[in-house]
């Protein structure tokens, strides 16, 4: 069957029709702020204490846009006869946002859990350059960053905790003098 000229136009213009006849639905963003996904990205915060200045993050971005400068320190011993340590101090951590693409990969790959999501979006500049947040800006946006959701009631205690608990009921049995579960004193 041949189809009827002008249907195409005419179902066209009924599409038209219902859309035209719809409320539209406008978000007031200024106004009213968007109802956001729980952990969704908005901008990364750096947790400074955690951070090791491994480089991981900086040698994973995709986009090269994690800067990070430090130095060396030597540790005087902990105990007498011991000897000294060095350790990596962090003297810079920025991130150019004009070059993030947010995908999330230095988050990911952190082992000392320094970075997280920040659910901020607003932070727009009007010079570009501006957009390179130094360790101090990144560590205010830690204070946004929300709390992890809470584990399932009948997951088992991460081998991290338990191992933790362990060691600090042998050390307060053994400072208690009382003898721990394998039988020493």
């Amino acid at each position: 069957m041949a189809p009827i000229p002008g249907s195409g136009l005419a179902k066209g213009l009924a599409v038209t029709l219902r859309t035209m006849t719809r409320k539209s639905v406008t978000a007031q963003y200024p106004d009213t702020q968007p109802e956001l996904p729980p952990r969704s990205r908005g901008v990364i915060g750096l947790f400074e204490e955690n951070c090791t200045v491994c480089m991981l993050c900086a040698r994973e971005c995709p986009d090269w846009c994690i800067y990070i400068d430090s130095h060396k320190e030597t540790v005087p011993p902990a105990a007498p006869g011991g000897r000294e340590r060095s350790r990596n101090v962090l003297d810079r951590f920025a991130i150019d946002f004009s070059l993030c693409m947010y995908c999330g990969i230095c988050i990911e790959v952190c082992p000392f859990d320094a970075l997280f999501w920040s659910p901020e979006f607003e932070y727009a500049e009007t010079d570009i350059r501006d957009l390179t947040h130094e360790r101090d800006k990144l560590r205010e946006w830690m204070w946004t960053v929300p709390a992890p959701p809470a584990l399932d009631p009948g997951a088992e205690e991460p081998k991290e905790v338990a191992a933790a608990r362990k060691t600090a009921d042998k050390l307060a049995a053994a400072q208690a003098g009382e003898p721990d579960q394998e039988g020493r004193a």
